[in-house]
């Protein structure tokens, strides 16, 4: 089983030819309510790829937390974990234009209240093959789930999004970080794939960083390095794509595939994804993904 201690947001997306400048006004083609949240995409991605998992986390007692705990059943996660809190649930305010590039707005809503696992929660990422952590709850709460996975000898796989520094605490009980270069940046604090990599592996075991079109660059403390090239694909809505990427790429790590095979089999679920709208609504099957490698 893997789980994923992070967010639900349900997403409020519009379409529009170009996203909007500062002071201005543009006419949009369409609007959707879409079930996402980094923690939610990657518990559905992973399940869809394959695992079971889990899902821990929060959300408000309004009509959007209702719909949130039931795309995640209907997609096999595990909800039990899935608490509620009075107020309203998290939402991403999200501008995706033609080209399928986005801008995000996040409002955390009921994953501000998650200041750390419960108990019923330790006991569950202690029965994991791996945990999936991201940064839109709380720092305390993410770095209280890191420690322990940790101490649960649990490999802890971290997405550094949104993109901030990071506590000490946190990049020591880390087994695997997966930025994408930008984010990659932010937390090295220097620029260029190679360089935030022999950065990055100074502190953690393993790093994956997503580089879109380009790919993924992979490393390890051992000395293995790979790049793996990214699909060729038109591209409609990205942003699932590193969701999808982390929650394949975990399901891949637990089934010990070969790190190449993983990074091939991560990278075919995010070009799926990006050829679909919407985050949750994106991710494609362990069939479809295996299809598209064959």
């Amino acid at each position: 089983m893997i789980s994923v201690f992070g967010s639900a947001n349900m997403d409020l997306v519009a379409y529009v030819s170009e996203a909007p400048k500062r002071g201005e006004t543009v006419t949009g083609h369409r609007f959707r309510t879409i079930p996402g949240g980094k923690g939610a995409n990657q518990a559905i991605a992973a399940a869809r790829a394959g695992a079971a998992v889990a899902f821990l986390g929060a959300v408000g007692d309004d009509g959007f937390g209702a719909e949130l705990r039931a795309t995640l059943a209907e997609s096999g996660v595990d909800v039990r974990g899935l608490r509620q809190v009075p107020g309203p649930s998290g939402i991403a305010h999200i501008v995706v234009d033609d080209d399928g590039g986005n801008s995000i707005i996040v409002v955390p809503g009921a994953n501000g209240t998650v200041t750390g696992p419960s108990g019923e929660d330790l006991a569950t990422i202690a029965g994991s093959r791996a945990l999936l952590l991201q940064l839109e709850l709380p720092m305390e709460a993410v770095v209280a789930a890191a420690q322990a996975g940790q101490v649960s000898g649990v490999p802890v796989i971290l997405t550094p999004a949104p993109a901030q520094p990071l506590p000490d605490e946190l990049l020591d009980a880390v087994t695997m970080i997966v930025p994408n270069e930008h984010e990659a940046a932010a937390v090295t604090g220097v620029t260029g794939a190679y360089a935030a990599l022999d950065a990055l592996l100074e502190r953690v075991e393993e790093v994956v960083i997503t580089l879109g079109s380009e790919g993924a660059l992979y490393g390890s403390r051992s000395g293995e390095r790979l790049g793996v090239p990214a699909v060729e694909v038109k591209a409609v809505d990205t942003t699932a794509a590193g969701d999808t990427f982390v929650g394949a790429l975990a399901v891949a790590r637990t089934e010990h595939m070969p790190m190449a095979r993983a990074l091939r089999f991560a990278s075919a679920a995010a070009a799926l994804s990006v050829q679909r709208e919407g985050a949750s609504t994106s991710m494609p099957t362990r069939r479809q993904i295996e299809d598209s490698l064959t």
